[in-house]
């Protein structure tokens, strides 16, 4: 009895903090806010995996892919109608006003999602950096810059990506989530 009670007592908590986190958001805000919790979680779930802190899983590699895949390009765009900014959003006016730079971005991140789901047999860099195994792909500018594999309008070719070692296509991930935050979210409080 006891069990049951703290179980639903957690299980009520963990509920109303996400309700609070979202700063009360409701419908297709809160949807979308959902789906990037959904990223954010798994991303923290794998982060010690891809710096060698926990045995490597590929399968777990390869969950957190399908993840991303779920979540991104236009299962994300299609969250984002016009006129749903304004809190609690979080995202910025730019979402709507560089739309077409948002999109490239949403589609870019799917794009990793597959790339990293093939990618998971390759297991980690043997080198320890990943940003080695990708400087010829990246170009000199990082990753928005000049000559860089994911410039603005790029495609991403989904095959050099599973050939690469796991974190390093990890580490793309989350530069591209970098990029749009950057740029099209704002700030919490």
């Amino acid at each position: 009895m006891k069990k049951t009670t703290l179980l639903l007592s957690l299980a009520a908590i963990s509920a109303a903090s996400l309700v609070w986190a979202h700063g009360g958001a409701t419908g297709i805000v809160k949807e979308r806010m959902d789906g990037m919790v959904a990223m954010s979680k798994a991303t923290k779930a794998i982060t010690p995996m891809m710096r060698g802190n926990v045995e490597y899983n590929a399968e777990a590699i390869r969950e957190y892919a399908r993840t991303i895949e779920e979540h991104a390009g236009e299962a994300m765009t299609k969250l984002f109608p016009e006129g749903s900014g304004g809190m609690p959003s979080e995202a910025k006016d730019d979402v709507w006003t560089d739309w077409e730079q948002f999109e490239v971005l949403a589609m870019q991140l799917e794009s990793l999602g597959k790339g990293l789901g093939q990618a998971a047999e390759n297991g980690l860099a043997a080198s320890g950096s990943a940003d080695g195994a990708s400087t010829n792909m990246m170009g000199t500018g990082g990753m928005m810059g000049t000559g860089s594999m994911m410039g603005a309008g790029s495609m991403i070719d989904i095959e050099m990506l599973a050939q690469m070692p796991a974190d390093a296509v990890f580490a793309k991930v989350g530069q591209a989530c970098s990029a749009c935050h950057t740029k099209f979210r704002a700030e919490s409080n």
